[in-house]
């Protein structure tokens, strides 16, 4: 009879054998074991006792090898001194992975198209689970609120490890806000998601393992701000810290020694200024000093590094010290390297689908692709999977033109309300998504929330061109000269350019919509842009008519407002009122002020994220909101439809997602550290 020994875990004792090899369960055949505290993932002891063995770990055999291709990382110690004292066991769900290969990716450019891909490695605090419902541990191994939400406690795994094999304490995380998210020389105002109301958090460290985000009123929606959020709320204060004036003295002189201009020029090359984690590495943006840098590539904790970042795409290995093992004490990932490359072309893209040389895409796919995409699957050995997307393609009229007399008519509801009635839905939906579509009108929320009101979903949303004809009859739009075209009020000519980008919206969207608008006798030129062009020129105040799918979760809402206040989401995202952007960011200095409603929109938001969502406060805030979006249409909703994912037959453990899209941040609920190849 085998010697029993104790296992503790949370007070309790458990007996388990000793040396007894762990059962290698996955989702689809958990071997009896009974489920964790959260879904397809333990903690390393809750797991050894619930299996009743005791863990022994390896690694990818060609992990040495991997680590030498990571300039400025030391040789490896064992396993044992990599991974944290108690690493995240994740769950496959299929099959105990094997390591090796390389995930072969597309993405349209350097910061365009790639949140697919970061998403595959991305890590945060926490993340949503697969049901999108429940939020469970990554980074942290665990967090508490307070009674009022104002303090969410996070604890970290003791002995974490970056990239680099130097500790990952919680003064990392103290770093990154009090150092980077509050210099004004890296943001020039603090994130929504680290204020509440506009007021900052605040961020305290107990011990090494303890991280305490205080915040000046309640936000429970923080919580999925970490889940689902692209921004880490973590840096690597031992790297970065040397260039940061306010933790070392000396950080202007360090910098220049490799070439710098100083400390805070080598962080925004380092890390960037928009905490987008997309920012090319000084591999690509510094070329002419990266050589002599001791490491190009910021140290992380996602599951694969950069070894290589040029304008035809990047290259990755596994992060050697990442927190993660599978039941049988694999260290994960799996995959053992990762290729990005760079095709701006949607058709080029589709070819290289076709012809099998892709692992993994959705962003971008449309589901005007979706023929091509199932003709192909066969030749190319790939499934496709059409999945429900939260968003839906959006079109928002320059209501800060610079134009004034565009300006004018833009600021007109009515204008609006005509551009809105004159798109035939159903015929959208018929022609441009196979049926397979809603037609419904831009809310704010998606999923819509049971207590907003489902009017809101059909508001201006029937086909009428003789309603919208008199409405521009209102406004004073006349068709002077006889050209069948409207005119502006003043009697200039207006033909609205409609630039789009296919990463965005699909161009036979925006075709369809355009001929709908010119049978009303409004005038414009379509033209597709790469998406670098169209945010470049969204975020100059120079287009006419901005147009990109939109919306978020409750949940979402709840952490980050910037769907409500102007100009209505990020720099990645549709927009609209730069100009009143601007005056609420400079409090009235500079810009344009804002009507009524929109300074509602920015009160009502704030108040939402606080109040008891148990409460009529609460509802009445969401109607609200809702209300004041909908009825003056600076987004105009047209289809909500599926769109089509891909992934080769060779890619094991890929799952089918809830839904195609961003807001939960793509693959993140589908754990791809465990994806693995079998080829």
């Amino acid at each position: 009879m085998k010697k029993l020994f104790l296992l503790a875990l949370g007070g309790l004792a458990f007996a388990a054998p000793v040396n007894a090899a762990c059962p290698p369960i996955t989702v689809a055949d958990m071997k009896g074991v009974a489920a964790g505290a959260y879904p397809q993932q333990y903690e390393l002891s809750e797991f050894e006792a619930a299996a009743n063995c005791k863990m022994s770990f390896s690694t990818n055999p060609d992990i040495s090898m991997l680590n030498s291709k990571i300039k400025g990382n030391p040789d490896l110690p064992p396993l044992s001194n990599r991974i944290p004292q108690e690493p995240l066991v994740v769950v496959p769900y299929d099959t105990i992975g094997k390591h090796g290969g390389t995930l072969d990716v597309l993405s349209n450019a350097t910061e365009a198209g790639t949140s697919d891909f970061l998403s595959v490695r991305h890590v945060n605090f926490v993340r949503f689970s697969d049901d999108l419902q429940t939020i469970v541990p990554n980074i942290a191994k665990g967090w508490k609120w307070n009674d009022d939400f104002t303090a969410l406690t996070f604890y970290l795994r003791k002995g974490h490890k970056w990239s680099d094999g130097a500790p990952f304490t919680s003064a990392d995380v103290k770093f990154y806000h009090d150092n980077l998210m509050l210099d004004a020389n890296i943001f020039e105002k603090p994130k929504d998601y680290i204020t509440v109301g506009g007021e900052t958090m605040t961020v305290e460290t107990p011990d090494e393992t303890t991280v305490v985000f205080k915040l000046p009123s309640p936000k429970p929606g923080l919580l999925a701000h970490f889940a689902t959020s692209y921004a880490q709320g973590f840096q690597p204060l031992h790297f970065l810290g040397k260039f940061h004036p306010d933790v070392n003295p000396d950080a202007d002189k360090y910098a220049q020694s490799f070439g710098f201009e100083n400390g805070y020029d080598a962080i925004k090359a380092y890390y960037g200024n928009s905490d987008w984690t997309d920012t090319p590495s000084p591999l690509l943006s510094r070329p002419e000093i990266a050589g002599k840098l001791p490491q190009p590539v910021l140290p992380t904790l996602e599951s694969h590094i950069y070894i290589a970042d040029t304008t035809e795409g990047r290259h990755l290995v596994a992060n050697p010290y990442f927190h993660q093992i599978d039941p049988t004490g694999q260290q994960l990932p799996y995959i053992s390297e990762q290729d990005e490359v760079y095709k701006n072309d949607n058709e080029v893209r589709l070819l290289a689908i076709v012809n099998g040389d892709v692992d993994y895409k959705a962003q971008s796919l449309q589901l005007a692709s979706a023929p091509a995409l199932l003709d192909g699957q066969q030749g190319g050995n790939y499934t496709v999977d059409l999945r429900p997307e939260i968003t839906l393609g959006v079109f928002s009229f320059n209501v800060t033109h610079e134009d004034p007399a565009k300006r004018a008519v833009f600021n007109d509801v009515r204008f609006r309300e005509a551009m809105s009635i004159a798109i035939n839905r159903q015929e959208l939906n018929e022609v441009g998504f196979f049926g397979q579509g809603t037609p419904q009108q831009y809310v704010g929320f998606s999923p819509k929330p049971e207590f907003i009101s489902d009017k809101w979903l059909n508001y201006k949303t029937d086909f009428d061109a003789a309603a919208a004809n008199a409405l521009l009859d209102q406004v004073g739009m006349k068709d002077t000269d006889g050209d069948g075209f409207r005119e502006l009020p003043n009697g200039e000519k207006l033909v609205i350019a409609m630039s789009f980008s296919t990463q965005g919206i699909a161009g036979q969207t925006v075709e369809l919509v355009a001929q709908y608008w010119a049978d009303v006798g409004i005038q414009s030129v379509v033209k597709e842009v790469t998406p670098d062009e169209f945010r470049s020129a969204q975020s100059a105040n120079k287009l006419d008519v901005m147009m990109w799918r939109k919306s978020q979760p409750l949940a979402i809402v709840l952490g980050n407002n910037e769907l409500w206040v102007p100009p209505f989401e990020n720099y990645f995202g549709v927009r609209t009122g730069m100009l009143w952007a601007e005056w609420v960011d400079s409090n009235g200095a500079k810009g344009v002020e804002p009507p009524a409603y929109v300074k509602q929109l920015i009160a009502d938001v704030n108040k939402f994220q606080s109040a008891d969502q148990s409460s009529a406060e609460f509802r009445e805030l969401g109607e609200r909101l809702v209300k004041n979006m909908v009825e003056n249409l600076l987004f105009i909703g047209t289809v909500n439809a599926p769109a089509p994912m891909i992934h080769h037959n060779s890619l094991k453990n890929f799952t089918s997602f809830k839904t195609h899209s961003y807001e939960y941040y793509r693959t993140y609920p589908y754990r791809a550290t465990q994806w693995w190849l079998d080829e």
